[in-house]
């Protein structure tokens, strides 16, 4: 193990180098001027927090004095993924402040917000909103929602950086080496963005409308141009192309690529993209039935308001074609419990999506059976508990459960304490259980809760769940766990 000083060089180096690059991030929306000159005015509002990024940056590298970039193991990456998302929340932050006037505290929630890809807002009309923030929330959840800072950087330090995009929360090796994983990663995701402009253009949407609704809805982002989401074009065809854009996001890059080469052998052997359309399928329909006569007019009616509010709170998306913050959904208990129960479950590991992920559910579940039939057969048989991922046939042992029970454990733990402190502020707990739900889950379904005059700590309860839930509070509690007690041991030294 390195010496703490060698891995704080280590974490300054690489944490240095993200900030570097994360201007040409920032930089971005300004390329979107010259199709509105109207929108100059507002560069700056880019120009200076990414001039604080490279800056911090810089300085960050150079203190660090390393001539190369060492392997970066998983102590090192949590630190430094921790790190990342702080500064990179921070710095993203600003052009809020500085062009749409908000708050400190509104401009963290929002740009917690983008980068997590939850997709709540403290925008109330977001119509009059800047086009260059509009395209800036956008690239924010399409970057968030690959942890595109830390593929990048992937791409860059290559098979050193195992230790960053692992403690990320990846455990996809798409490919052997760490460098050409992200590559890949990259490139299914550009050509999915690609695809979702042109379908979601052909379909009826204007193309600014589709270029921001594709990249959020892949992302499993949610953030919209229209008030009322994808609702405000009562169009099937933009709807379909949403689900399905909606449905690509949360699923697995692992699967994806199994799905890219021809694999079918193995995509077949998957349980998570079965899980998440067994499920869809389910609670569409006894969403549909229930809410018929009440919400619904007709059978037809409900399948197609209930499918896509359903895609959307498993896939951690958070597109609405219904107003979930009016009297009648509010009360519609059925619902609402199925869909915060989505938000929780959430998409596929390795997604954009957030929540406890498809994976370890379906692992749960083959545990489950995988007991009853080794309590079945005769004592000493062996048996071997098996699960797809991708192309890769995982064997599942007791630290694979083990790590399951402790993020369901958290998971849930956070999701009633967050629940009753946001209860706490005068809410209904129906009402403050969804929000903290969809914060945590990164899913950005609302039920009016969220909003500018919220007060100010269920505006910040709202933030750390969304940061802790994004990281899936392990990568937050390692971080802290080592620089705690790194500072501990240098007390005593001392």
């Amino acid at each position: 193990m390195p010496k703490l000083s060698v891995q704080y060089r280590i974490i300054s180096n690489n944490l240095g180098l993200l900030l570097m690059l994360y201007p040409i991030i920032l930089l971005s929306p300004i390329f979107f001027v010259s199709f509105y000159p109207e929108e100059m005015k507002n560069i700056f509002g880019f120009i200076l927090p990414a001039v604080f990024s490279f800056v911090m940056g810089f300085l960050l590298w150079k203190a660090s004095k390393l001539k190369s970039s060492p392997t970066v193991t998983v102590r090192e990456g949590a630190v430094i993924v921790f790190f990342t998302w702080l500064f990179v929340i921070l710095f993203g932050a600003f052009p809020f402040i500085f062009i749409e006037g908000l708050t400190f505290s509104q401009a963290i929630f929002e740009a917690t917000s983008g980068f997590t890809t939850t997709g709540l807002t403290m925008f109330t009309d977001v119509e009059k909103v800047s086009r260059l923030i509009l395209f800036w929330r956008s690239i924010m959840q399409f970057i968030g929602g690959a942890g595109f800072a830390l593929i990048m950087m992937g791409s860059v330090i290559g098979p050193k950086g195992f230790g960053l995009y692992h403690a990320e929360g990846r455990v996809d090796n798409i490919a052997p080496n760490i460098k050409r994983s992200a590559q890949i990663i990259a490139l299914i995701y550009v050509v999915y963005a690609v695809f979702g402009i042109i379908a979601l253009d052909i379909a009826g949407m204007p193309l600014f409308d589709a270029f921001n609704h594709a990249l959020t809805a892949l992302a499993t982002g949610g953030f919209s141009v229209r008030n009322g989401s994808i609702g405000d074009y009562k169009n099937l065809s933009v709807e379909i192309v949403t689900m399905i854009l909606m449905f690509l996001g949360g699923t697995g890059f692992g699967v994806h690529y199994t799905l890219w080469r021809g694999n079918f052998k193995s995509l077949v052997k998957n349980g998570e993209p079965w899980l998440m359309l067994s499920t869809i399928f389910i609670t569409t329909i006894v969403i549909a039935l229930n809410g018929l006569g009440r919400i619904f007019d007709s059978f037809s009616e409900g399948i197609r308001e209930a499918v896509f509010q359903t895609t959307s709170a498993l896939t951690g998306t958070g597109f609405s074609t219904v107003d979930l913050s009016n009297p009648m959904w509010l009360n519609f208990g059925v619902a609402m419990f199925i869909l915060t129960s989505l938000m929780l479950a959430g998409g596929g590991m390795d997604s954009t999506a957030g929540g406890l992920k498809q994976y370890r559910i379906w692992v749960t579940i083959k545990a489950f059976l995988h007991s009853i039939k080794e309590f079945l057969l005769p004592s000493r048989t062996v048996t071997k508990l098996v699960v797809w991922k991708g192309q890769n046939k995982n064997y599942i042992n007791n630290r694979d459960l083990k790590e399951i029970l402790l993020v369901f454990s958290m998971y849930f733990f956070t999701f009633f304490v967050g629940s009753i402190i946001l209860a706490s502020y005068g809410y209904n707990l129906t009402g403050a259980m969804f929000e903290f739900s969809s914060a945590m889950n990164g899913v950005g379904l609302s039920v009016g809760i969220t909003s500018p005059t919220m007060p100010i700590g269920a505006m910040w309860v709202l933030t750390i769940a969304m940061f802790t839930g994004r990281l899936e509070f392990l990568v937050v509690i390692y971080a802290i766990s080592k620089l705690v007690n790194d500072l501990v041991q240098k007390a005593r030294s001392r």
